[in-house]
């Protein structure tokens, strides 16, 4: 009874769309109806279903899955029953379904003419505003917020219940999207409202109870906070824009404590703001480049350094760097297994996913996969027998499934 009360606990450092993976059978339960959902019924923080005890994972094998052109970032939702698959290139979000491994939705976008950034050479170039970045799920998976990186801001996606995808009245900018059911003919289409952040948004991240989402706006040097509202169109309104040091990219989102950590991988440091203010309190000096940011339920943080070939672990209250180790080259994203006991790391230039078990004090490799085509998103799957990476590659478009058995 003890151990479930803690794990149970510990929910409440969940680190917003970090952990967005799951088991077949639902880790949460959800207390209110779908419908009933409005700004002043937020949510109920969500009853864990423990998993059963592992503590080591053996690989059995890789499948590969076509996903679209310049696959950028996946996101479960919370029962593990659907991944979705941010095709920046493709101009869509594909919808997987778990079990069959199969598309069931894309979600389309209309192309319209933009401003892109090649960089490579560090400039701009013609593109198109509908590129999706990364995502977040809100309000027990009803809404997935995607950014898109070409288009200033973030569009959210009802993906459950399309009639609230509406036009809306007056001057609110809106993107039209086509859902497409593979192999039956049959389309949906609908609008969803363009809420405008800053250039070259990146990272969505969510308070526990979905009150606020945050965005990390690359080349804006700085990050959007919106208060959400599920009942009034378009959803959201910025609250508060926090200004950082050079580019920011990564955000998690301690609840507990009422801190956001954003990782500024133009520079060497991880920004803190106070999630009472929405204002910047204090600046944890770290290695060079942090990319990607975490947290665990026992308050640390972990960290990809893209250019160091590194993965850290963070104490969160003073930026020390616990123990880290090296990895293969350009650590991407990260993503910590539901018992946080293990993080996966997407190597993107090298090709390569890397697994480490977490000790108290050190990162111990389990394995290192080949993974064709730079690999960059990555979320986890589980039940009690077995956990899924599903990594997404960049330049062939494509997700590996890689197989581990619990033990």
């Amino acid at each position: 009874m003890q151990t479930l009360l803690s794990l149970v606990s510990l929910f409440f450092l969940a680190t917003g769309c970090q952990f967005a993976g799951s088991s077949s059978q639902p880790l949460v339960d959800t207390i209110q109806p779908k419908d009933s959902i409005t700004k002043d019924t937020i949510p109920s923080i969500p009853v864990i279903q423990v998993p059963k005890p592992y503590s080591n994972l053996v690989f059995e094998k890789q499948v590969l899955l076509q996903a679209a052109k310049g696959t950028k970032s996946v996101i479960f939702n919370s029962s593990g029953t659907k991944l979705y698959a941010m095709n920046l290139e493709g101009m869509s979000v594909y919808e997987f379904d778990q079990a069959t491994r199969k598309i069931s939705r894309e979600f389309k976008f209309k192309p319209t003419k933009g401003t892109g950034w090649d960089y490579a050479i560090n400039k701009p170039i013609a593109s198109f505003q509908e590129k999706p970045v990364e995502a977040c799920f809100s309000h027990n998976d009803e809404i997935l917020w995607v950014s898109l990186h070409n288009a200033g801001g973030i569009v959210p996606i009802w993906v459950n219940n399309f009639s609230k995808n509406t036009a809306g009245t007056g001057s609110q900018k809106t993107k039209p999207v086509t859902v497409i059911y593979p192999g039956t003919g049959k389309q949906d289409s609908f609008h969803v409202p363009l809420i405008t952040t800053g250039k070259t948004p990146k990272v969505i991240s969510k308070t526990a109870d979905s009150k606020y989402v945050l965005v990390s706006n690359w080349h804006s040097y700085n990050t959007s906070v919106l208060e959400t509202d599920t009942a009034v169109f378009p959803f959201a309104k910025i609250i508060s824009t926090v200004p950082v040091s050079d580019i920011p990219r990564g955000i998690a989102v301690d609840d507990k404590n009422q801190k956001s950590y954003i990782a500024i991988m133009g520079g060497s440091s991880l920004s803190v703001v106070d999630n009472n203010t929405w204002k910047s309190e204090s600046t944890l000096k770290v290695a060079s480049s942090p990319r990607h940011v975490i947290m665990d339920t026992s308050g640390r943080l972990f960290v990809s350094y893209n250019s160091l070939a590194t993965i850290a672990c963070i104490d969160a209250a003073s930026g020390k760097t616990l123990f880290k180790t090296g990895t293969h080259a350009q650590p991407r994203t990260i993503v910590l297994s539901k018992n946080y006991k293990f993080i996966f790391a997407t190597c993107y230039s090298s090709d390569f996913v890397d697994v480490y078990k977490i000790n108290n004090d050190s990162f111990e490799k389990v394995a290192s996969l080949p993974c064709k085509g730079h690999p960059v998103g990555v979320d986890v799957f589980e039940n009690d027998e077995k956990l899924e990476a599903w990594v997404c590659s960049y330049s062939t478009g494509s997700i590996s499934i890689y197989s581990f058995k619990k033990k």
